[in-house]
């Protein structure tokens, strides 16, 4: 059964994932990387306390993120077939995942920042530094290293969310192990897709973490 043909898919498969969970992952930071500042800053202890704003980011955050993802996947289809004129494929799996993505990346992104040591903040506003220069020059670059370990947990979390969305024809390796694994009873086909997803995570969580600590090596 493992001909040219299964080989050929398998390795679409990979190049599909790939393909929506890092195009995700850049568009959800995109959306994600604002409104993680936006929430930090306007936190009763952030340095531009805004209740109502907060108020309203915050909530918004907490509605997406309680729906699990293969309703949201669902609910959107509508959206999705709005956006990218169909609602299966590949393609269309990235506007999903970068809803579900967005306000838990802008999480990770809050609670990174937030890390950064008060004093060096403080310090930073009492030389004049405005709100701008403080979140970029000093609040980002403080938490760098945070942020990119974060940004290795959004990617592993994403590419299971991927994975998800083979159940409605999502594209990628959990598209394969539904149809041949699930449907065709073919549960070799289904293992290899299973190994090669943990083999995918462990590979961008190895690589994240070693960056991650070569910045903060820089930082010391």
């Amino acid at each position: 059964m493992w001909d040219k043909q299964i080989i050929t898919m398998i390795v679409q498969g990979i190049l599909e994932t790939l393909y929506m969970t890092l195009g995700s992952t850049a568009i959800g930071y995109l959306l994600g990387l604002p409104l993680g500042i936006a929430l930090a800053v306007t936190d009763k202890q952030g340095i531009k306390p805004n209740r109502l704003i907060y108020k309203i980011l915050d909530v918004i955050s907490n509605i997406i993120r309680s729906v699990p993802f293969l309703i949201l996947l669902i609910v959107l289809i509508p959206f999705t077939r709005a956006i990218v004129g169909k609602s299966y494929g590949s393609t269309a799996t990235i506007v999903p995942l970068v809803v579900a993505a967005t306000p838990f990346i802008a999480r990770m992104i809050e609670s990174s920042l937030k890390e950064v040591d008060q004093g060096v903040i403080e310090a930073a506003q009492s030389m004049g530094a405005s709100t701008f220069t403080i979140i970029v020059r000093v609040m980002l670059v403080e938490a760098r290293t945070s942020i990119l370990v974060g940004m290795t947990i959004a990617i592993g979390t994403i590419l299971g969310y991927s994975a998800m969305a083979g159940i409605v024809g999502g594209g990628g390796l959990g598209d394969i192990a539904i149809r041949y694994g699930y449907h065709r009873y073919q549960t070799d086909i289904m293992i290899v897709t299973v190994v090669l997803l943990v083999i995918l995570v462990q590979i961008f969580q190895s690589t994240g973490m070693l960056i991650s600590k070569r910045l903060d090596r820089r930082k010391k």
